[in-house]
């Protein structure tokens, strides 16, 4: 194994020794992942759960119960999420693609393979890479690694990447390193989303006692 590699592994080791296994993504269903995916851009996950417990108590959490809804009121209904508009057109967007073209089935989105199951949440307009693979890993069980501003922000300040490195780039550190197992990356992404949010904050950074103090390539 190359140094990248162990390194990468000494950080899920490291993480995990401190925070333990993280249980996510936190849903019922696998389309409440897909739903959560869209909603928690841009804002904390608390305020996705009390979206979704707004979905949940309209019994609007299903593929053809929010195919049905219109936008306006798709939109109030979300509105703890933030950015309501914008997210409300991006769940309606990726409900009408999966219905009009799967049946609103994500069994049959994600059994067509990781690339092109990739792909065409792509060609969603509203869905970026990010989005798309927390759908892919989280709901599908596909392995893709998931990147995220917690991730670029922890492999930059241990020497692991750079500020302008791609999502891309920085997904391939990952896939290429380690093996392509789905409850590892999914174990891994949450540890580091757990760092990030408790020790390497983008201000203030509690560095002295981060688990990863020390770590560098």
């Amino acid at each position: 194994m190359n140094t990248t590699g162990h390194i990468l592994r000494d950080i899920y080791q490291k993480l995990f020794d401190r925070f333990g296994p993280q249980g996510w993504w936190p849903a019922e269903t696998p389309f409440e992942v897909c739903v959560g995916a869209i909603l928690t851009q841009n804002t904390n996950w608390q305020n996705v759960e009390r979206a979704i417990a707004n979905l949940k108590e309209r019994d609007l959490l299903y593929p053809q119960a929010l195919y049905k809804t219109p936008v306006e009121d798709l939109a109030n209904l979300i509105k703890p999420a933030g950015y309501f508009r914008i997210k409300a057109k991006r769940l309606k967007n990726f409900v009408e693609f999966l219905v009009e073209e799967y049946q609103g089935k994500l069994e049959t989105l994600f059994s067509s393979g990781l690339k092109e199951a990739r792909e065409k949440l792509l060609s969603v307009k509203g869905i970026g890479p990010e989005t798309a693979d927390s759908m892919l890993l989280y709901a599908g069980n596909l392995p893709i690694f998931v990147i995220d501003a917690y991730t670029r922000r922890i492999l930059c300040r241990h020497g692991l990447a750079h500020e302008d490195m791609s999502y891309d780039d920085l997904q391939e550190l990952f896939m290429k390193n380690l093996p392509e197992d789905v409850n590892l990356f999914n174990e891994y992404h949450a540890l580091l989303v757990a760092c990030g949010k408790n020790f390497c904050r983008p201000k203030n950074p509690l560095c002295e006692e981060c688990p990863l103090k020390g770590v560098s390539l």
